[in-house]
């Protein structure tokens, strides 16, 4: 399985009508797993760089619900790069994966919704530490 399929773009229904837009996501159906936690990044700037990191046991689904940025994202053999610009779609990113969120408009507001409740201790924030817990287990 390729990269590209195991963070797949997810899109989500548009139920707006003349009264305004309105997107609707319900865990375990619009997105793979029970939301529990939500959090967002918001006035960074396209000098600043997000996340750097992987998570042994938190899968995320990351939206940009108002401008726009980037993810990077590696599984220390394929890199993809993502840009999040519609409110309506997101990227699903599973346990294991690095990821990056990087060139981040001036009204960039990055929504972020998690399997987990954060947990420190899960999280490898060296790229070459990652890299040695993908080849461990594999």
């Amino acid at each position: 399985m390729n990269l590209s399929e195991k963070c797949p773009i997810l899109r989500f229904g548009d139920l707006g009508d003349e009264r305004g837009k309105l997107v609707v996501i319900e865990g375990a159906e619009d997105i793979p797993f029970e939301v529990k936690r939500v959090f967002y990044i918001y006035d960074s700037d396209s000098t600043v760089v997000r996340g750097q990191h992987a998570n042994r046991y938190s899968e995320f689904v990351l939206i940009n619900v108002a401008g726009k940025s980037k993810v990077r994202i590696t599984d220390g053999t394929e890199e993809i790069i993502v840009e999040l610009d519609r409110p309506m779609t997101g990227v699903y990113i599973p346990k294991m994966i690095w990821k990056e969120m990087f060139d981040f408009s001036p009204d960039s507001v990055l929504l972020v919704l998690a399997s987990t409740h954060y947990d420190g201790e899960e999280y490898i924030r060296s790229y070459e530490d990652y890299l040695e817990a993908v080849k461990a287990e594999h």
